[in-house]
């Protein structure tokens, strides 16, 4: 008894973390550009980062039953790593422009992005006249519905204070626009996450594959740096939060927080991993107005409901979907980890 408790509290806990992870590394981020530092800079300094970390994994799984990625898989993992690496770019702006709060709401955004593009590139099918198929239509709209108010109305501050009044009488445009880069953010996510499938069809062996992406990205950060950063002292990390915010995204944005939503679905599966994804905003929240002073604002809380309410109506969906197809409701118990048929759910884990 006690180790079956055990065995099912370790999970929750780890996605709790995770969740945690995720909205702390963009509040980390966001105090950090706001003190100086460069998003571009912030970029390639960690992706060499969690390069490095992985760096151990592509020597321990060099053995024969590892087989050694060819020339087109290379060439593969480079449009997927361009791919997210504009999606971590448009994240960048995102949160610089406006907050942790507006980027975390829209990242719910994901699950609706990615069942269009699953649509388009046929790795799911709709029935539109099951209830599953109208929730997921529905979930869509509202979701897409919901980024555009959180977006476009930003309303009056909930909580007053010094740096709150600075930043609600701070330009409109800015808030707009950082909305438009994080829905970006989402949109390419949600692309990455599509093409990911496709390449862990051929290749499954998910370490390489993310270590040759932050090599590629990497090298990416590289290059947009070179281009866009022409102050030599940009470059130079200092013991401030500049240097806090390389180590905490690579460290604990990245490694420890895919590591963990990896380990959960393998012992819970995907529906149980992404009906943590709407507790990001909670946490974001909390940690912006704690720790960076972002406003709540009345859009951001009403547009927030809205998209989370959207992701549940797909989720749940897709749920029923997979318990329809099985033929019993324990049908998400019994889900592939590794299926390519839920990449709906799957885009949920790891951002």
């Amino acid at each position: 008894m006690w180790s079956r408790g055990w065995s099912s509290s370790v999970p929750f806990a780890g996605m709790i973390m995770a969740i945690m992870a995720q909205a702390s590394t963009m509040v980390v981020n966001k105090v950090a550009m706001s003190g100086g530092t460069n998003k571009f800079v912030l970029a390639f300094y960690g992706n060499s980062l969690s390069t490095f970390l992985l760096l151990p994994s592509l020597l321990l799984l060099r053995r024969p039953s590892c087989p050694s990625p060819t020339s087109s898989l290379l060439l593969k993992l480079f449009v997927l790593s361009l791919i997210g690496f504009m999606a971590q770019i448009f994240g960048y702006l995102g949160i610089d422009y406006s907050s942790p709060t507006l980027s975390t709401a829209l990242m719910n955004l994901i699950p609706a992005f990615t069942f269009i593009l699953a649509i388009i590139f046929r790795m799911e099918r709709l029935a539109w006249k099951s209830s599953s198929g109208q929730a997921k239509i529905v979930g869509t709209i509202v979701s897409i519905g919901g980024a555009f108010l959180v977006t476009f109305y930003k309303g009056p501050p909930l909580s007053v204070s010094t740096t709150t009044l600075k930043l609600h009488l701070s330009p409109y445009s800015r808030w707009a626009v950082g909305g438009l880069f994080s829905a970006g953010d989402a949109f390419m996510t949600s692309l990455w996450y599509i093409v990911q499938a496709m390449i862990l069809g051929d290749y499954p062996v998910v370490l390489i594959i993310m270590f040759y992406l932050f090599l590629y990205g990497t090298v990416l950060g590289a290059l947009l740096s070179l281009v866009t950063v022409r102050d030599p002292d940009a470059w130079a990390l200092k013991a401030d939060i500049g240097l806090l915010a390389v180590i905490y995204s690579a460290v604990v944005g990245t490694v420890l927080r895919i590591t963990t939503t990896t380990w959960c679905v393998k012992k819970r599966g995907p529906v149980f991993v992404a009906m943590f994804k709407p507790l990001a905003i909670i946490f974001a929240v909390v940690l912006g107005v704690i720790f960076s002073g972002d406003p709540l604002c009345r859009g951001s809380l009403i547009g927030a409901i809205v998209i989370v309410g959207g992701f549940y109506a797909v989720t749940w969906g897709k749920a029923k979907e997979v318990e329809d197809m099985a033929g019993g409701p324990k049908a998400s118990e019994a889900l592939p980890q590794t299926s390519q048929k839920v990449p709906l759910l799957i885009a949920q884990e790891q951002r």
